[in-house]
Parts: structure tokens; C-alpha cells; sequence
């Protein structure tokens, strides 16, 4: 019931803000939807529960949120950002469910091609992650690639390490190539910065480049 109530309202505020013409109202709506008008102005004029009171401050936050990463996250991203900004006791899918209720839709990045290949002749790589991206303890699995950047003075090469537990870039670096040091220099501010565990796992994928490099170089699918 209270669905419809909402929808009614909805409908008689956007009704009202486009000034349209010939717009139904409240009583003829209430008749469409088969419910009272009496109930629904009895719906309206009681006072907000706290269960609608968090989850209407939480929507604020989860649009903050989705404004602030240029409208770029999913529900996981935002999700994770709550618990880096202390919100507890809220899960995954609640805010998936609110931002689908809002309609937050994020942004598909646009794929280009790929900057490496597999290097002919390698010999099978074991995947330690076994296609997990998630982990349960920061500073435990990590994952990077590179990205290609189109700038008014030519290309840009980003490497990214992610951390898997709440997707934040812990390491990064940036060159005119993507040589090598390019994936080091990313792994070696991870690691000076962040308290890695003995025993982490750093995840990308098996390609290699011969592009702007003397000789063909090659990383691991894990390490």
C-alpha cells in the first residue's frame, strides 16, 4: 500500500513542478490506483519512521558518493567508500536496491584495445587468485593493469594496484611508455605506503609488450 501512496506522490510533485496541463488529482489518482483518499492523506500526514528516516540520509550519502566519482561506481564501489566513511551495519545489497530506487545508474567506461599480449613461448602461469577479487583482510590480494590515457599532448599511461578487500588504488604511476618500471614503480608505492602481509598476493594479466622496449619484457598473472 504504501507504494502506491508513494507513487501518487511522486506523480502530483512532478505533476506540479511541470506545471502540466489537465493534471489528475490526488482524489482522481487515488481512484486509478484503487485506494482511499482518506488513507492516503492519513499515510501522508503521519510522521516518518526511523527505519525511513536512516535509509532517506543513507540515499544522500550513496548520491554524494556517486556525484563525487563523476557517477563512474557500481553499488560495490559505493558500498566499500560507506565502510572507509564509517557507516556500519549496511550491506551490499541495500545499497544496491537504493540506488536502483534513485536511479544511480553508473557510467560504463568505454573499453579500447589492449596493451599487451600474451608472450608466445611462456610456459603455463598459475592463477593464485583463481578469478577471487575479493578478500576478507586488506593488504592480502591485489590486482593492477594498465590504462591507456588520450592527452592534448599525447598518451598517458596509468598503472593501478587495487586492493581487493574495498577496491581502493593503494599504488599508482604514470609515464609516456608503459616499459616495466612503469608496473614497479606503481607495486613499490603500494608497498612503501601500505603495510602489505607477508604473504600478499599481487594479481594482473599475463601480457607482455615489445612496443617502445629494446626487448620483450613479461609479469606474471600472479605473484
Amino acid at each position: 500500500m504504501s507504494e502506491k501512496y508513494a507513487f501518487i506522490v511522486a506523480e502530483y510533485a512532478t505533476n506540479k513542478a511541470t506545471r502540466a496541463a489537465c493534471a489528475p488529482s490526488i482524489k482522481k489518482m487515488c481512484q486509478w490506483v484503487e485506494v482511499s483518499a482518506s488513507g492516503f492523506f492519513e499515510w501522508k500526514d503521519r510522521p516518518p519512521s526511523a527505519t525511513a528516516e536512516r535509509r532517506a540520509l543513507l540515499a544522500e550519502h550513496i548520491k554524494v558518493i556517486f556525484d563525487e566519482n563523476d557517477a563512474t561506481y557500481g553499488y560495490q564501489r559505493v558500498h566499500a567508500e560507506l565502510l572507509r566513511d564509517g557507516v556500519q551495519g549496511v550491506s551490499d545489497e541495500l545499497v544496491r536496491r537504493i540506488m536502483r530506487d534513485e536511479g544511480l545508474v553508473p557510467c560504463q567506461v568505454r573499453r579500447g584495445r589492449s596493451l599487451t599480449k600474451q608472450a608466445a613461448g611462456v610456459t603455463e602461469i598459475p592463477d593464485l587468485v583463481a578469478r577471487d577479487f575479493t578478500a576478507g583482510v586488506p593488504y592480502t590480494k591485489l590486482i593492477g593493469d594498465i590504462t591507456e590515457i588520450k592527452t592534448w599532448e599525447g598518451k598517458l599511461y596509468l598503472a593501478t594496484v587495487i586492493d581487493c578487500f574495498n577496491k581502493e588504488i593503494i599504488g599508482y604511476a604514470m609515464a609516456d611508455h608503459f616499459r616495466t618500471e612503469l608496473i614497479t614503480d606503481a607495486i613499490t608505492m603500494a608497498a612503501t605506503n601500505h603495510p602489505l602481509a607477508k604473504n600478499c598476493v599481487s594479481h594482473s594479466d599475463r601480457g607482455s609488450t615489445t612496443r617502445r622496449t629494446p626487448t620483450r619484457r613479461h609479469w606474471p598473472a600472479s605473484t
